[in-house]
């Protein structure tokens, strides 16, 4: 069968790498894709990224599965899109993945259903906003009403941060269209590790627990980012808080949706505070995989992929199993030069050769030119370590990233290190 991997990024070569390994599958096309999916056994770059080309491209094929990576595409519709071309797509359509385009809705949403989260209010007014952080008080959390690549969110340690977030997503539309709104949250105190489900509606197939680091620097220091990394299993995950999680926010927000009418199906990711109790918080919800979260799960999972999507297509998932490698994985991701403001792209990257047998280096923001990878994005690569423990799997990753260097490249020297601590 050929498959389709709508995306650009590390989760897509994750995911585009971990299909090609099933023997049902003798193609896959990654729209866009980078220089790393180029390179991959079986996998072809398509350049496509319109809906119309999309679904032309998998008519004519044919394409017998096509997977959504990042979330802009299911934001604009593609599944409802797809599925009227009678086309075979995972993913959530345009209403449930508001879940994530839309923090407003999702506040509402969990309000509703009465799933735990912080406490919160929306505004489009500055000065009203501006009151209700001065009569909250701070750590304050502001966030941007829609899509903002993983930067809408401003975690104010003072009421002059939260006002200067407030005045630039609703002042100075830095965010354009995703900061017409504010969603201004209570801080919440804990530990966050991601929750990744697989839905198909109905049935719910939970994914290996993993832990993502947003700040930029070591310590939790510096800017939040789309992801600096991220280690699996999460320790932080006792079976105590991952059957609270099920049943306090997994399942109620699956039901919600059928209750809504529009059931949901796809990758369902909680992001989740878990504070000293074990006691989980719905911090966000992402529609799709997560990144840097797919890169560490995809190197653990034993299962075919292609048969827990189909089963998932198909409304079967209560009947799937789902098999992982028993060590840890740890990814590490490495930045560009001024990322996340404004990252420099068109650095030549040196050293994958080495470092792939070592590890595995899995592409993000990278592309070929003139015969050589350089770097395209703000996250460039994400290198993944497998070992028995946490300490070897670090070790792995750490040793591969000594063999790459590409120009103002950064990264994070602590990743997985909370769960060395825990």
């Amino acid at each position: 069968m050929n498959v389709l991997v709508i995306g650009s990024g590390g989760r897509e070569h994750a995911l585009a790498w971990k299909i090609a390994q099933s023997d049902k599958v003798s193609k896959v096309f990654v729209a866009p894709g980078n220089a790393g999916t180029e390179i991959e056994p079986k996998v072809e770059n398509i350049n496509l990224t319109q809906q119309e080309d999309l679904i032309q491209f998998c008519q004519q094929k044919p394409i017998d599965l096509t997977v959504v990576g990042p979330e802009a595409p299911l934001a604009e519709g593609i599944v409802d899109a797809f599925r009227k071309a009678q086309l075979k797509i995972f993913g959530p359509t345009q209403f449930a993945a508001q879940l994530e385009s839309s923090k407003d809705f999702a506040k509402q949403f969990m309000q509703k259903y009465h799933i735990p989260t912080a406490h919160y209010q929306t505004f489009s007014n500055i000065e009203a906003a501006k009151d209700y952080v001065l009569q909250k008080g701070a750590p304050i959390v502001i966030k941007a009403d829609g899509l903002a690549a993983g930067k809408g969110v401003v975690v104010a340690m003072s009421i002059e941060e939260a006002n200067q977030a407030i005045e630039d997503m609703l002042l100075d539309n830095k965010l354009g269209d995703a900061g017409a709104k504010v969603v201004i949250e209570d801080f919440l105190e804990g530990v966050e590790a991601s929750f990744i489900v697989m839905v198909d509606g109905e049935h719910i197939l939970p994914m290996a627990t993993s832990q993502d680091h947003k700040r930029l620097l070591d310590q939790d220091q510096g800017p939040n980012t789309g992801g600096m990394g991220a280690y699996s299993p999460a320790l932080v995950v006792t079976e105590s808080t991952f059957h609270k999680a099920m049943k306090q926010i997994i399942e109620p927000t699956v039901r919600g949706m059928q209750k809504e009418g529009h059931p949901f199906t796809g990758f369902l990711y909680a992001g989740l505070m878990i504070d000293s109790n074990g006691d989980p918080y719905t911090v966000e919800f992402n529609c799709r995989f997560g990144d840097p979260e797919t890169q560490p799960i995809m190197s653990r999972l034993e299962t075919d992929i292609v048969d827990l999507l189909e089963a998932a297509c198909d409304g079967r998932l209560d009947k799937s199993i789902i098999g992982w490698d028993s060590r840890t994985a740890v990814g590490v991701v490495l930045a560009a030069e001024n990322y996340p403001q404004s990252p420099k792209k068109g650095d030549v990257i040196q050293g994958l050769e080495k470092a792939n047998q070592i590890a595995k280096v899995f592409h993000a923001g990278t592309a070929l030119k003139d015969g050589k990878i350089v770097t395209n994005g703000g996250r460039v690569l994400c290198v993944v370590g497998l070992g028995n423990g946490i300490e070897e799997a670090k070790q792995k990753a750490y040793a591969a990233i000594k063999e790459i260097h590409f120009d103002g490249m950064q990264y994070r020297t602590d990743i997985a290190d909370k769960a060395v601590v825990a």
